[in-house]
């Protein structure tokens, strides 16, 4: 039996329910955040205190607010806990285009990261990145040669960018690139960020293939910059659902491959 209190959560799962009320609701109270998640407000006090620190949300005396979206979902920290499980469906299905000798480079997407889990599995590679993340996950592994993209760290994308970094990029000849970006409609591919945009043009330039992996959320919708045609990538990996006739748009462009979350490639031709 309950006496009507939220079940305690661990510090994960909390910090991710308040981040999604917050955004949800634009702003809360830590008196509503203690509500919300069943614990003291000296506890909420330190989340609300963790998370502004990470750059995902605002603290104002009394309680903690949303950033603008841009500044939201740019966070690396944001970024790894959405959309979670169509991320790993799409690494998974990206391992298709690995094979083992090549050269692959992965930019900062949390979605290439989930391929970077799975590379230790095929090696021996050399896998180029300039997502910290991503050299985290792979400097001991076995039969995995990791070179670090350096630059000028961005707390906020957990990666390395700017000039130094382009230029390191650009010094590099890759058989694969693996990239996700922030949208994409039938016939672009779009980033909120200037300096990213800089960075993911320079990975896309280097490899011989390249493949843009993007959860149904990204797709459809536009952001500030243009990065790079559709047609400017080899093969398109789309988690759904998604419009049929924006998938048929893009299939005139380059190959475009529809992958279930949980099971084989799906066609929304038969979605209709």
């Amino acid at each position: 039996m309950t006496d009507g209190r939220p079940a305690k959560r661990g510090r994960q799962e909390r910090q991710q329910l308040i981040v999604d009320h917050v955004v949800a609701q634009g702003e809360a109270s830590a008196a509503e955040l203690s509500a919300l998640t069943g614990v003291s407000l000296m506890t909420v006090h330190r989340d609300i205190a963790e998370l502004a620190e990470r750059g995902i949300l605002r603290r104002y005396h009394g309680g903690v607010s949303a950033h603008p979206s841009t500044v939201f979902e740019s966070s690396s920290d944001f970024r790894l806990h959405a959309n979670r499980a169509d991320k790993e469906a799409l690494g998974r299905a990206a391992l298709q285009f690995v094979h083992p000798g090549m050269s692959v480079m992965l930019d900062d997407s949390t979605t290439a990261l989930h391929l970077a889990r799975l590379l230790p599995g095929v090696g021996p590679l050399t896998v180029v990145s300039n997502y910290r993340l991503v050299m985290e996950e792979l400097r001991g592994a076995e039969g995995i040669r990791m070179i670090g993209v350096g630059g000028e760290y961005s707390r906020t994308h957990d990666s390395f960018v700017g000039l130094p970094a382009e230029e390191m990029i650009a010094r590099f000849s890759v058989d694969l690139a693996v990239q996700s970006t922030s949208a994409m409609d039938a016939d672009m591919t779009y980033h909120q960020e200037q300096e990213l945009v800089a960075v993911k043009r320079a990975i896309r330039a280097v490899a011989a293939v390249n493949v843009l992996l993007m959860d149904a959320s990204k797709v459809g919708r536009a952001a500030l910059h243009r990065m790079a045609p559709v047609s400017g990538f080899d093969h398109v990996l789309l988690t759904g659902p998604v419009d049929a006739e924006l998938v048929a748009g893009m299939r005139e462009h380059t190959d475009v491959q529809v992958i279930a979350v949980d099971g084989p490639a799906q066609d929304p031709q038969s979605e209709r």
